[in-house]
């Protein structure tokens, strides 16, 4: 009889993104194939919450910083009395408690990066390079770490977060169904966003280019959606009534059914300019067979095939501008869906990330 694999999972942030989504949807796809998952975070972490509506053994510790021992110690004994074979860390507080304890512990450790911003490279920050292995989101995000932190080719994998593509096909959701549930017109051109509300995002340029295509396009009755809640909340309805854009733009908060509001957009744009892995909401726009128009950062690029969807310099309005003009003159992509399925499927990242999982504590 084969053995049960056990890894805990450890995340410092107390926000809801990408990153934390990726986390538990990982530790879901894991589990339906024999592994044991458990998860390590701080008590007011909204993971917590998604983690124990989804079954999953929670511990709950403070992650002060790198040099909280108490959480180090804490971990290194949750570790030997749950015998758990791999700790995988995710941001950098918890990486260095995270990573010391399995080393401790005498457990395998795995990194995942999810970021694209370049890790401060000296000497005394090592901890990377005690990791038996790194995940990262994109190529990108592999290609720094192995230019600029010292990691061995041999020791790092991209490995996308895969997303479910049963729940984002096209085919199981009406478009005017969608349109009226989002209060969307018949008549009106749906441009829209779904991203967590934080500085990187670029929520201003998204309301810039909001604006020049109002002023270029008066008669097309073009409606601006932003989905998502954050840090940044604030700032956003400032700019909106600075840029006079209170009747254009609609503010939804934070959206769980991603699927049926993707549906309703006519075209998707992500403005992000830095920090990427490869971005989810793009993968689920272009499963959903969406037009989109997303500026070149982090590891995007990944997802470019065939002239898929408009790839934009970052930090640029007139670029966000100029994507968004060639679909509303030119139309869309036919099929933005086949490429995202064969390479970015939740089947897909499981595998790969099994296949670690085996090599690591056989």
């Amino acid at each position: 009889m084969n053995k049960v694999i056990k890894v805990l999972h450890t995340e410092w942030s107390d926000g809801w993104g990408g990153q934390e989504i990726r986390i538990i949807n990982e530790m879901i796809a894991v589990r339906e194939q024999g592994i044991e998952v458990f998860l390590a975070c701080r008590d007011h972490a909204i993971i917590k919450q998604k983690a124990l509506e989804n079954n999953i053994k929670v511990f709950i510790l403070p992650f002060r910083g790198n040099a909280d021992f108490k959480t180090l110690f804490s971990l290194r004994k949750i570790i030997k009395e749950h015998s758990i074979d791999i700790i995988n860390t995710h941001s950098g507080k918890d990486t260095w408690v995270g990573g010391l304890a399995a080393k401790l512990a005498g457990s395998k450790f795995i990194r995942t990066r999810h970021l694209s911003n370049r890790i401060r490279s000296s000497r005394t920050n090592f901890i990377n390079e005690l990791a038996d292995y790194i995940f990262t989101t994109g190529e990108s995000v592999r290609a720094n770490m192995i230019r600029f932190n010292r990691i061995k080719p041999e020791k790092i994998q991209s490995i996308p977060t895969g997303i479910d593509a049963d729940l984002f096909d096209p085919d199981k959701y009406n478009k005017q169904v969608c349109r009226k549930l989002c209060n969307i017109k018949n008549n009106e051109i749906a441009i829209g966003m779904v991203a967590v509300l934080r500085q990187f995002k670029r929520h201003d340029l998204f309301l810039q280019m909001a604006k020049a295509l109002i002023e270029r396009y008066p008669e097309k009755n073009l409606t601006f959606l932003i989905a998502g809640d954050g840090p940044q909340k604030e700032n956003i309805i400032a700019w909106i009534d600075e840029l006079d854009l209170a009747v254009n733009v609609k503010l939804l908060g934070h959206v769980n059914q991603v699927p049926e509001l993707l549906s309703a957009l006519d075209i998707f744009v992500l403005s992000s300019d830095s920090k990427e892995g490869v971005p989810q909401s793009v993968m689920q726009a272009l499963l959903m067979n969406k037009t989109v128009v997303s500026t070149d950062s982090g590891s995007t690029k990944d997802l470019f095939h065939q002239n898929n969807f408009q790839i934009v310099e970052v930090s640029s309005v007139n670029a966000l501008v100029n994507g968004v003009i060639y679909y509303l003159e030119q139309g869309k992509v036919k099929d933005t869906r086949e490429f995202i399925v064969s390479n970015f499927s939740k089947t897909v990242m499981t595998k790969k990330i099994m296949n670690i999982y085996q090599e690591l504590v056989s």
